[in-house]
């Protein structure tokens, strides 16, 4: 889902900007894991390949993209942490 460029409340945040595919992806994985379930992550992050990564992420380990925003360069990920991840 692409949001309004509004930003929404978030309990975590994780700067990625600069890393590319995996990098990203795992950083997040390790920060969702120390997370409560509900709580939202706020990724932002460069590598251009982040929206595919982040959605087949969140598909695949039962968190959701909640919002995506895009300025610039800087793709803005808000990532709900799941109840039960799978442990991968």
């Amino acid at each position: 889902m692409t949001g309004d460029n509004s930003k929404i409340r978030h309990d975590h945040y994780l700067d990625a900007k600069g890393l590319n595919c995996p990098l990203p992806v795992l950083k997040a994985k390790f920060a969702l894991v120390k997370m409560n379930p509900g709580e939202i992550l706020c990724v932002e992050a460069t590598d251009p390949h982040a929206h595919i990564d982040f959605q087949a992420y969140c598909a695949r380990s039962g968190h959701e993209v909640v919002q995506t925003l895009t300025q610039g360069e800087v793709i803005t990920f808000y990532i709900k942490r799941g109840d039960n991840p799978p442990v991968t």
